[in-house]
């Protein structure tokens, strides 16, 4: 009898486990055995500025084009150049509106040109005693801590940008990259950006901006890839110019072969997030 109870128990756990079974596209191996990379086949949204939108510099081939090469992915490309992160909610809402329900996965690239304008960083949240029912059911008084909500400071914008996000994509993987470094660029007369050696208007330094992004991921629960330091661009140096638009004009902008060095890095480091739940 006893016999009896343990096959069944063991038929029953096998059962279960057999139940628990990824499906073969979920699978994290393919036929062969070999891993399958999460975001292979992912429909990808990318909201960002110049260094994403493929309307700016249309000679120059996005990251998220080799991206589709290597995996297969789609990518819902709502970039616009010159864009800050106070423009991510209005980005957020095109893209659901125009493919909603197909998105798996979203990356947000953003923060270059907070920094250019010398958008004030500011804080994460304000703080102020109040009242909140303790043990026993008595009063207590508690300092509570409340997100910014407004975009007048960089971590005020980044945090009504990841709102809307997580209201319109509740269920969808968000992941967002931080600014890389940038070296000098001038546009026009009105437009020359020093290179980051030199604080902003607001006595910021980029790496205030970088840092920023960084913390986001803690304080809004999102993965955070560090293009910063992981895709090992650096226009300051003259020799790695190879990997910018224009050694003259344009020390901002990779450029095809620096936009492929960052699909690279993020082809590895995506490695370590999934792209759907």
């Amino acid at each position: 009898m006893k016999r009896f109870l343990i096959l069944i128990l063991l038929m029953g756990a096998g059962w279960a486990v057999a139940a628990a079974q990824p499906k073969p596209s979920e699978r994290a191996t393919d036929k062969n055995g070999m891993i399958r990379h999460p975001w292979f086949g992912a429909r990808v949204g990318y909201i960002g500025d110049s260094i994403t939108d493929p309307n700016c510099y249309t000679d120059i081939r996005r990251y998220w084009s080799f991206l589709e090469e290597w995996l297969g992915t789609t990518s819902f490309v709502c970039a616009v150049n010159g864009r800050q992160w106070n423009d991510v909610p209005r980005q957020a809402e095109q893209l659901k509106k125009e493919h909603g329900e197909e998105v798996d996965a979203i990356l947000v690239f953003m923060g270059t040109n907070d920094y250019n304008v010398g958008l004030p960083v500011g804080e994460w949240f304000t703080e102020a005693p109040e009242q909140v029912m303790g043990p026993h059911k008595q009063m207590m008084a508690r300092v509570r801590r409340r997100l910014v909500m407004n975009q007048s400071t960089y971590k005020g914008s980044i945090n009504v940008g990841m709102s809307k996000l997580k209201q319109l994509f509740p269920d969808k993987q968000i992941v967002l990259l931080t600014p890389i470094h940038r070296a000098y660029a001038t546009f026009s007369e009105d437009n020359v950006q020093p290179d980051e050696s030199y604080q902003n208007s607001c006595g910021e330094y980029i790496d205030a901006y970088v840092q920023a992004v960084k913390e986001a991921g803690s304080v809004w629960g999102v993965p955070v890839i560090d293009l910063n330091a992981c895709s090992g661009l650096n226009p300051m140096v003259d020799e790695q110019l190879i990997y910018f638009r224009d050694k003259d004009t344009d020390r901002l902008h990779p450029g095809t072969l620096g936009q492929e060095r960052m699909a690279r890095t993020l082809l590895y480091q995506l490695l370590a997030i999934p792209a759907a739940f």
